[in-house]
């Protein structure tokens, strides 16, 4: 190939292809547990966390709420990921070797915020939320109560979440969607000195916890009596005015290595007695690969 402006447009081209093709292809999860904020700005503030909105028969004045402002904040971080193709590999038409490499970059592309949040609801069992506990703590405050959205163990961690909610239990906060950027002009600086052309992705971005009231998570085996007790203690959550949030667990999250006795648990048609499962289909269950 002879080196000209058109000919490194054209091959910038047919790596965008190749990008856009495999990340429009490549399955992401994150959706169902995070809600997306778009940020407009360096960090976004999120100080009416733990207000659940309700209506009461309105008799005289409006009873006005003032919302507390928890000052929960999520800062938006720059990430890069950056690869570099020899410009005599190009000269030589051996373009078709560099492709699995620009489809990978797609790949972690799409499947970056899955990472991302994921490991944060790992995270939750030390990381703070919005009322300065761990995500899931035995002690939130509830009014004059403390309530608990955890089960404590030695065994490895499960997640059972409410994701029938505007706002899910994580938050995945956007300010720059990944951008496919390129510099492999003449008179770029990794082309003259290097001899080289660089393509890579950038974005900026950040995850955060939502409402824990909408999340609990486990460390104790994963069974049908430990899956009872947190199923019930999510839907007995009541706002400190005390009336019932309506919370109602939609989604079972594991780890690969939790696989089997998640649907043994929730999709199992009958026990190991024989007897009927009366948790059979109560929830999905989502298999997670970036849990440990």
């Amino acid at each position: 190939m002879i080196i000209t402006p058109s000919s490194v447009s054209a091959l910038f081209t047919t790596f965008r292809a190749l990008y856009d093709l495999t990340y429009k292809a490549t399955p992401s999860h994150w959706r169902q547990v995070a809600t997306l904020i778009n940020s407009g700005t360096r960090s976004n503030t999120y100080g009416w966390l733990g207000q659940f909105p309700d209506f009461r028969e309105w008799i005289g004045d409006r009873e006005i709420k003032s919302l507390q402002a928890y000052g929960y904040e999520i800062e938006n971080k720059s990430w890069e990921s950056t690869i570099a193709v020899s410009r005599t590999e190009i000269e030589d038409d051996n373009i078709g070797v560099f492709s699995p490499i620009f489809k990978e970059m797609a790949r972690a592309a799409k499947v970056f915020p899955d990472k991302q949040v994921f490991q944060l609801l790992e995270q939750g069992f030390t990381a703070q939320c919005y009322d300065n506990k761990p995500f899931f703590a035995s002690d939130h405050s509830v009014g004059a109560s403390k309530v608990s959205n955890m089960q404590a163990g030695s065994s490895e961690a499960w997640f059972l979440l409410d994701t029938s909610r505007p706002l899910k239990p994580l938050i995945y906060q956007e300010r720059e969607k990944p951008q496919f950027v390129r510099r492999d002009q003449a008179h770029d600086d990794p082309v003259f000195i290097k001899n080289e052309a660089q393509y890579g992705v950038d974005m900026r971005c950040n995850v955060g916890f939502g409402l824990w009231q909408t999340a609990f998570g486990s460390k104790a085996e994963l069974n049908t009596d430990n899956f009872n007790d947190a199923w019930g203690a999510m839907t007995a959550f009541k706002s400190p005015e005390g009336r019932p949030l309506g919370i109602t667990p939609t989604l079972l999250v594991v780890p690969p290595k939790l696989r089997t006795r998640a649907f043994e648990v929730v999709k199992a048609e009958r026990l190991a007695n024989g007897g009927s499962n009366v948790n059979h289909n109560l929830v999905e269950v989502l298999i997670c690969p970036w849990l440990a």
